[in-house]
């Protein structure tokens, strides 16, 4: 059987997630999901990737990748190697720690990347796990707002150049955006369980998707609820 598609191509723009196998955690403490940042700032700048936002969870991790050249994939698979390796010998355990290949959804950037950054962002206040985004320590919310130093592999200057060119108020701004998002459906504009985005945006991906397909490879559509 046909590999899944993916579709790869210099300055392409994702929301990336990766799952436990059979819904276990793949964070089961605090040392787990700093070691996990150290793992992905070491690939963000072995494979040359811009992260606009991050989130990890308990049995899950979200990331906002771009991608300057094609090789979303091979960081991927890099990133959960090692990250599953050293989990396993920390745990004394063996064996899949995420469940099969990760997923992702090719976004347009410049109507998406904002309303995917806030959905990331909130991600644990849907969870229930905390009542404001601000209250998560690991994600890339607090960083963006001006609330810690940013880490050295998150980007967070073309998120907050979409508020204000002034950084307090571009902060307060985003802020208040990201309140503003509790109950906003983002899925509801995915196309073909793969893309986020205009229909020109589509258009401009289907001689990619058709090239792939002519070669036998199968689109790998994913699920709308992520």
């Amino acid at each position: 059987m046909a590999r899944p598609l993916r579709i790869e191509y210099e300055g392409a723009l994702y929301h990336v997630t990766s799952r436990g196998n059979a819904g276990v955690e793949i964070f089961l403490r605090d040392a787990d999901r700093e070691r996990f940042l150290q793992l992905l700032a070491a690939v963000i700048d072995r494979f040359g990737w811009i992260c606009h936002a991050y989130c990890l969870m308990t049995n899950h991790f979200h990331l906002l990748i771009e991608t300057p050249r094609p090789n979303l994939s091979k960081g991927m698979k890099h990133l959960n190697g090692v990250y599953t390796q050293w989990f396993n010998r920390q745990h004394a355990r063996a064996g899949h720690l995420v469940q099969g290949r990760f997923k992702s959804i090719l976004v347009e950037k410049d109507s998406y990347l904002l309303e995917l950054a806030r959905y990331i962002a909130l991600n644990p206040v849907r969870a229930q796990m905390t009542r404001n985004a601000g209250e998560w320590h690991w994600s890339s919310y607090r960083a963006t707002a001006g609330l810690i130093e940013p880490p050295g592999f998150l980007t967070v200057d073309w998120l907050l150049s979409q508020f204000d060119k002034n950084p307090e108020a571009a902060t307060k701004a985003y802020e208040a955006f990201i309140k503003q998002g509790q109950g906003i459906d983002v899925w509801e504009d995915l196309k073909s369980g793969m893309f986020l985005g205009d229909e020109e945006f589509v258009e401009s991906i289907k001689p990619m998707l058709e090239e792939a397909v002519g070669f036998g490879v199968r689109p790998c559509l994913l699920h709308s609820s992520l």
